[in-house]
């Protein structure tokens, strides 16, 4: 099982990767989804880029693997609350084209959250 659990850990880490750099590749992308509320919108977004890519680096080795997870899931979290619920129910409240495509991101929000949960439980060595 512990191959199974590498695997499942080192595409978390791929996945937090390729969307933390894509913060800087299409940060446009990213001010569709921003909350009107917050300020300093594309400084946000980079900093959230930095986050994810840390995390996912943090997730590789044993001694920060279950504080790595741990912060993944508390910002995926505070991303559901701050920007994916608002966004579906404004989407929903304007008739924008992407509500459904909003509905959809919810629940990959708890996918990602199962995903990284069991990392959050490690505690002894493994090989990486």
């Amino acid at each position: 099982m512990k191959n199974g659990s590498n695997i499942l850990r080192y595409l978390l880490v791929a996945l937090f990767l390729l969307m933390g750099t894509m913060h800087f590749i299409m940060p446009e992308q990213y001010l569709a989804m921003m909350p009107s509320w917050l300020p300093a919108q594309l400084v946000l977004i980079y900093g959230s880029g930095l986050v994810e890519i840390a995390l996912a680096v943090l997730l590789i080795p044993v001694k920060t693997r279950a504080l790595a997870a741990k912060l993944i899931i508390a910002m995926l979290v505070i991303f559901l609350f701050a920007i994916h619920i608002p966004q579906s129910i404004d989407f929903y409240q304007t008739g924008n084209k992407n509500f459904v495509a909003s509905l959809i991101r919810l629940p990959i929000q708890f996918l990602l959250i199962a995903w990284a949960w069991p990392f959050t439980k490690e505690t002894t060595a493994t090989t990486i």
